[in-house]
């Protein structure tokens, strides 16, 4: 197939998918059933969106402050702000383009920090493997205290993503095994390639190096309480939810973080799966969805907001840096 219609698929067939998947939530519905949804979303208590939005803002200056502890042992120590801003850049691609917003995050910071662009992606890698840890280890919490719930949901989505973490390590020890057969190539081209991907692994293996293990550990736990807390105050927007204790919550958790990579940003996807996790605790639909709904696009217009001006400040607030990197 080719290879630009490829490129085009991955961009549309995602879109097209949350899309549907809004259509299906509409339709599906009963007229009450819309009607009750659209109630609970125009009746939620601003001062609860209002909250679950800040902690959201805070989990992401936290991210962006624990970069630095990936880009020190590589000699690099980005200014706060400028991290910040290259952190919910991405998550403003990742709304048009599933998956781009990490490629962009290393470009921004590569050209506004003057770090070489692979070695800023591989620590992007690496926080990303240590994402999908912590997510594992919530499901692990989460099975303990509501195993018979998640397990109804889940099904055989949480071997999938497993499936999907073997394929990922597999990927990444092939990717050695060619670097060191490619290891005395002498030709340009492969020279080009072979820097690259030893960029890319420094920048992995800069997990290794950390010297303020105590600080990057403490800032990973802190922005994976404040994604679940975002949760948890957020279901006092909707009567229904608001009874729900923290082991509920933490199923919904799991339902919107695995239905976020099904399309662009988890429109679509994440209120349904909210709701259908929820339906496990005898919360309505309707209920469900507005809940899905009220945090997804709360979550979702702060993120355009906060990464469309930083495109904007960006070159501004580095007028006048030399970008060697450019």
């Amino acid at each position: 197939m080719n290879a630009k219609l490829v490129k085009i698929l991955k961009i549309i067939l995602p879109l097209f998918l949350g899309v549907f998947l809004i259509w299906y939530s509409i339709t599906s519905a009963s007229p009450e059933e819309r009607q009750a949804t659209l109630h609970h979303i125009t009746q939620a208590d601003p001062v609860w969106i209002i909250l679950s939005i800040t902690l959201g803002v805070i989990s992401h200056i936290s991210r962006a402050y624990r970069w630095k502890f990936l880009l020190l042992p590589l000699g690099h120590s980005p200014k706060l702000y400028n991290s910040f801003m290259a952190v919910m850049a991405g998550y403003l691609a990742n709304l048009g383009v599933p998956r781009s917003g990490e490629v962009l995050r290393g470009g921004v910071i590569s050209v506004y920090e003057n770090i070489p662009f692979k070695k800023a992606f591989g620590t992007i890698i690496s926080e990303r493997v240590i994402d999908l840890l912590m997510l594992s280890i919530v499901v692990i919490i989460t099975f303990i205290f509501q195993s018979e719930q998640l397990l109804s949901f889940l099904g055989e989505r949480i071997t999938n993503h497993f499936i999907w973490l073997g394929v990922l390590i597999c990927g990444i020890a092939m990717g050695i095994f060619i670097l060191k057969i490619l290891k005395k190539s002498k030709n340009p081209f492969i020279i080009k390639i072979r820097d690259f991907g030893e960029g890319i692994l420094e920048g992995v293996k800069s997990i290794s190096k950390i010297k303020q293990k105590k600080s990057f550990i403490f800032h990973t736990i802190l922005i994976w309480s404040l994604y679940i807390f975002m949760f948890y105050v957020a279901k006092f927007t909707v009567p229904e939810t608001s009874t729900l204790s923290i082991g509920p919550i933490l199923v919904t958790f799991i339902a919107g973080s695995l239905a976020m990579s099904l399309t662009n940003g988890g429109i679509g996807a994440f209120p349904l799966a909210i709701a259908y996790a929820l339906v496990l605790f005898d919360v309505t639909e309707s209920a469900g969805i507005a809940f899905g709904w009220i945090l997804w696009s709360s979550q979702t217009a702060i993120n355009i907001c906060i990464g469309a001006l930083s495109f904007l400040l960006l070159p501004i607030l580095n007028k006048d840096k030399k970008h060697k990197n450019l």
